[in-house]
C-alpha cells in the first residue's frame, strides 16, 4: 500500500511540473525575460521551503555539516535552475507532451548509467535486458509523440 501512495505522490509531482512550465511561461511573457521568470520561480520556492524547514527541522546544520558536504553536491541547484529556465523556453515551443517525454527520456538514460555505475549515492544496479527494453519503449513513445 505504501508503494501505491508514494507512486501517486510521484505522479502528482510530475503533473505539477506541467503546471510549473505553464506558469513560468506566463511569468516570462509578463516579465519579459527567462532569467527573471526563473528567479521569481526560485524565490517563491525558497520562501515555501524556508517556511517548511522552520516548521519541521528541529536543529539546523552548522558549519561542520556544511564543510562535510562534497564539493560537487553544492552544484545540485544548478540542474534545477537549468530545468526551470529550459522548460520555460522549450515547453511552450515543443508542447507539454513532447517536452516532458524528452525530459523523461533523458532521465531514463541518465538513470540507467547512474544505476549501472552506482554513482551519486545510488546503489549499483547493472543494466539488464529488461531495463534496456524499458528505455527503448520510452524512445518509441517519444518518437510517437513527436510525430503526432
Amino acid at each position: 500500500m505504501q508503494v501505491v501512495i508514494l507512486s501517486l505522490i510521484a505522479a502528482l509531482i510530475g503533473a505539477g511540473l506541467i503546471v510549473q512550465i505553464g506558469l513560468n511561461a506566463q511569468l516570462r511573457a509578463a516579465l519579459g525575460a527567462v532569467s527573471i521568470a526563473s528567479i521569481v520561480n526560485f524565490v517563491v520556492g525558497l520562501a515555501a521551503l524556508v517556511v517548511v524547514a522552520i516548521a519541521t527541522v528541529p536543529r539546523w546544520p552548522g558549519a561542520a555539516e556544511a564543510a562535510a558536504v562534497p564539493r560537487l553536491a553544492w552544484l545540485s541547484g544548478l540542474f534545477g535552475a537549468l530545468y526551470v529556465a529550459g522548460s520555460t523556453v522549450l515547453g511552450p515551443k515543443l508542447g507539454a507532451v513532447l517536452f516532458l517525454s524528452l525530459t523523461i527520456l533523458g532521465q531514463v538514460v541518465a538513470s540507467l548509467l547512474v544505476d549501472h555505475y552506482g554513482v551519486l549515492s545510488f546503489q549499483a544496479q547493472p543494466i539488464s535486458v529488461q531495463r534496456m527494453l524499458g528505455a527503448l519503449l520510452v524512445v518509441v513513445g517519444v518518437v510517437l509523440v513527436a510525430r503526432a
